[in-house]
């Protein structure tokens, strides 16, 4: 092997097989616009680790650690975002990045000689919508750049592994991609059933132990696989109290995606690859983390797979969530036979923030729709309000910074043509509420008159279709 240091050898079993043959879901229809790195960009030798990986799907990787040297550390360094907030230790990046080069080479001996330990991950909470809190977990800046360095060198072998409906936090693919998958799985396949699934409190529910075992099927470097472990053990502290870990992924940690990506890869991935190989009818299936969907041709198989997919995750301590897991009649097959028993169109389900529907284009063709969740934009609203209200005596032009940033984003995600309605329907909640803050911070007031004035010489950005994805099919049906 040309790569120093690394020493292949042949486990019993394979772990993946590639898919047979192309399917919709297989192929993403444009560049990604994500952080993660592509292939093009890998080092030499993480290059060679994954030409390696994709050989042979059997090798096992004995000497890694040497992959996370001063540039491995330097770049998950430059990764992290300046703003972030402190974990346990108070360290920034920008105190870190005042002596940068002694620190890494610092951070590096320990990682090689041993003597790394991680520490606790800071829990805070963030106001919900509804009133409640959401658990925010913050790393220490040294545990983030160590596991970015060692996320990158995993997701090397990893990719050769993965199955390709699989797109959540991988290279050269994002949200848009799945999206655009499914559509046109939905829209070129027989498809009749749609399992609409989620599973209950995934990300706290992830076993240590299977975890481990997990990985050492392709990572035989015990170096590695005990950093993994340290952190998976590094505990939570929450109010100067520290507590124990005994299952699921570090919080907000940069390599729980990945690990929560090779759990999902042997629990989920391949048994569910296998098992569509032996059903009656077409099987999809979009995967994005750990939300999931799968259209069916045959009633049977859906039904089948809802209680086999149930028996296969208690096996490793998971479960469906069974008030947000639905298998319901979708599509255009199903919507011709709701139409002839004189039925309603089919039901809707939700997935990645969108509602898909099924409609019929200007032509009366049959069509898949998308529109932004009706739950996620009160939830974000009511979060806009509660900032806004925050904000408030702010000067005007940071304000509309901060919203014209805020609407911005929003388009960029949710900007398909047939959303135009519901991102309408968000500017105008978001001009309302600008409205509503500015006409409290003035004793004059602030009329709708006055306000469309304003609006004038501080323009909010107008809804957009940023997405190319049209409502049909782009890809080949497999």
């Amino acid at each position: 092997m040309a790569d120093r240091g690394v020493v292949l050898t042949m486990a019993a079993k394979a772990t993946s097989m590639p898919e047979e043959r192309p399917r919709p879901e297989d192929d993403p229809s444009e560049e990604a616009r994500d952080r993660t790195q592509g292939r093009a960009s890998l080092p030499a030798g993480l290059d060679r680790v994954h030409v390696a990986a994709r050989r042979s799907r059997h090798t096992r990787f004995t000497a890694l650690l040497h992959h996370v040297d001063e540039a491995a550390l330097l770049r998950a360094f430059r990764r992290q975002r300046r703003a972030a907030s402190a974990g346990v230790d108070g360290m920034t990046v920008e105190r870190y990045e005042r002596d940068l080069e002694r620190n890494i080479r610092d951070l590096r001996d320990r990682v090689h000689l041993g003597r790394y330990r991680p520490q606790p991950v800071r829990r805070t909470y963030i106001p919900k919508a509804d009133g409640g809190r959401r658990p925010l977990g913050v790393p220490a800046l040294e545990d983030k750049i160590v596991q970015g360095a060692v996320a990158e060198v995993l997701s090397t072998i990893y990719e050769a592994d993965f199955v390709g409906f699989s797109y959540g936090f991988r290279p050269r693919r994002n949200a848009h991609h799945a999206l655009q998958a499914l559509h046109t799985a939905l829209m070129t396949r027989k498809a009749l059933w749609v399992l609409d699934a989620d599973i209950r409190r995934f990300f706290d529910s992830v076993n240590h132990e299977w975890l481990l075992r997990m990985l050492s099927h392709r990572i035989a470097d015990q170096r590695i696989l005990r950093l993994v472990g340290q952190w998976l053990r590094a505990g939570v502290m929450e109010r100067d109290e520290w507590k124990d870990a005994l299952e699921g992924t570090p919080q907000g940690a940069g390599i729980s995606p990945l690990l929560a990506n090779v759990f999902l890869h042997y629990v989920l991935d391949l048994w569910v690859h296998r098992w569509r190989s032996q059903a009656n009818g077409l099987v999809s299936v979009v995967r994005y983390a750990d939300d999931f969907v799968m259209a069916f041709e045959s009633e049977a198989d859906a039904r089948r797979m809802m209680a086999d997919l149930n028996e296969r995750l208690v096996k490793f301590g998971l479960a469906l969530h069974e008030e947000k897991t639905r298998l319901i009649m979708f599509g255009k097959y199903a919507a011709e036979r709701r139409l002839r028993l004189g039925m309603r169109r089919p039901e809707t389900f939700d997935f990645l923030g969108f509602t898909h529907y099924c409609a019929t284009s200007r032509d009366g063709r049959f069509v898949v729709k998308r529109k932004t969740q009706r739950k996620r934009k009160i939830r974000k609203l009511k979060e806009l309000r509660i900032e806004a209200r925050r904000r408030m005596h702010r000067p005007i032009a940071q304000q509309h910074e901060w919203l014209s940033a805020v609407l911005r984003g929003h388009f960029a995600y949710y900007g398909l043509s047939s959303n135009m309605p519901s991102m309408a329907s968000f500017a105008y909640e978001v001009r309302r509420l600008w409205q509503w803050a500015l006409a409290r911070r003035s004793q004059r007031g602030m009329t709708w008159d006055r306000f469309n004035r304003f609006l004038k010489a501080h323009p909010l950005p107008m809804p957009t279709i940023t997405r190319a994805m049209s409502e049909r099919p782009t890809f080949a049906t497999g």
